[in-house]
Parts: C-alpha cells; structure tokens; sequence
C-alpha cells in the first residue's frame, strides 16, 4: 500500500513538470490603435546673392582640326589671362569641358553634303564669382580676350546655414500651429510628437545667355540684377491625439 501511495506521488510530481515545462498562453486584449494626425508646415527665408557662377568659353571652327586646335588655345588662354588680370582666383576657375569633333558641310543651296568638314572646338571654363558688384564688367572683360560664348549665370549665396536654421524653426512652428487648431476644432488633445520629416528647396535664379561677335559686348554691358532668393522648408509632423 506504502509503495503503490509512492507511485502515485512519482507520477503526481512528473505530470506537474511536465506541465511547468510545456507552453504557456496568456490571453491579451489588444491594443487600442494609436490615433494620430498630421500635419505640413512651411518656412521661408529670403537672401540677397553673394556669389555667381558662370560658363565662359571659346568656340572654334577651322576647315583642319590642327588649326581649330591651335586657334582655340590661344583664344582660351588669352580668356583665363584675362580672368587672372581681372582677379579671379585660379582656383575659381575650371575646365569642365574640352571637345573637338568634324562637322559635315552641305550646299546651302541643295542641302546636300559636299564632302568637304569643318573642324569643331569647344573649351568650356566655370568661373565662380565672389565680387558680384564686378559682374558686367568681367563679362566684358572675357569676351573681349577672345570668349564667345558665355551661358547660364547661376547666382548663390555662400553661407545659407543661418537661413536655412531660421526657415526651418518657423516651419515646425507653422506646423504646430496647424495642428493645435485641427485638433480644437476635432475636441481632441494633442499628445507627442510620433514622426517628423522635412524637405528643403533652394532655387537657383539662372540667367540663360550667349554671347559672341560684336553684339556680344553689348549685351553683356547691360547690367544683371541678381535679385533675392527664396529659401523653402516644409515640414511634414505627426501628433498623436487623445
């Protein structure tokens, strides 16, 4: 009797390890959603321009590629000469292109080619301008050493940090604002902070010109206003809301 009593002691003891052992369910409410709104804010900053940017260059064709070559060499080194004379620091100054390639010749009066070519040349510097008060008269300065074409005057700002710092604050305090009305008009309160994001734009004002011969000077005498720029931020927020 004492043996069959410690028997069912044994197997009493292995059916509650057995079930300590073995996996455990706890049944959970879910959790309710969290309910969220979301907003976008702007924030603007306006800067004058400061510095420029600027292609020059020198075009070229000559009936033989040595002699477009040549030509364009001199051209372009008495334009970069003159850019030093003027003040531009060699370091503002870089060739972003050099290309030579043949040009079929055709009959003005057929159209048809006449199997003779013209040889192309095209060296292309980008100047960055740091005195724009000297703007016009550089652009005279350059085409009169021999630059012929002159395209896309981009003006900047050197040092936009401070604008951008100021755009941005008043884009979050655009946004909050936003979401404290939507929120009163809803009867709801707003809770933290879930996300935040923003995006910036900062546009370039470009004046889109080419100059050569003569009437090049006179188009690059008149005077270029650089204008402002405008620097954006939006900011897109999410709040949560009780």
């Amino acid at each position: 009797m004492k043996t069959k009593f410690y028997l069912l002691a044994v197997v009493a003891l292995l059916a509650l390890l057995v079930s300590a052992c073995g996996p455990t369910t706890i049944n959970q409410e879910a959790l309710p959603p969290l309910r969220t709104i979301s907003v976008s804010g702007s924030g603007q900053a306006y800067l004058v321009p400061d510095i420029a940017y600027i292609y020059v260059g020198v075009h070229t064709e000559k009936p033989s590629a040595s002699e477009a070559v040549d030509e364009n060499n001199s051209q372009t080194q008495t334009m970069i000469k003159a850019l030093r004379d003027f003040g531009i620091d060699a370091k503002d100054i870089r060739t972003t292109n050099f290309s030579i390639w043949p040009q079929e010749r055709y009959d003005p009066a057929t159209g048809t080619p006449t199997g003779q070519k013209t040889y192309v040349v095209d060296n292309t510097v980008y100047v960055t301008i740091r005195d724009l008060d000297k703007l016009g008269e550089l652009l005279d300065t350059v085409i009169a050493a021999g630059a012929n074409t002159v395209n896309s005057i981009q003006f900047d700002v050197a040092d936009k940090e401070a604008a951008l710092k100021q755009a941005r604050a008043e884009a979050v305090k655009d946004a909050e604002a936003q979401a404290k009305e939507l929120a009163a008009a809803a009867g709801v309160s707003l809770g933290q902070v879930q996300s935040i994001g923003f995006n910036e734009s900062v546009p370039y004002p470009v004046f889109n010109g080419k100059g050569g011969g003569g009437g090049a000077a006179v188009e690059a005498a008149v005077p270029i206003q650089p204008g402002q720029l405008t620097l954006s931020v939006t900011v897109s927020m999410t709040y949560s809301i009780k």
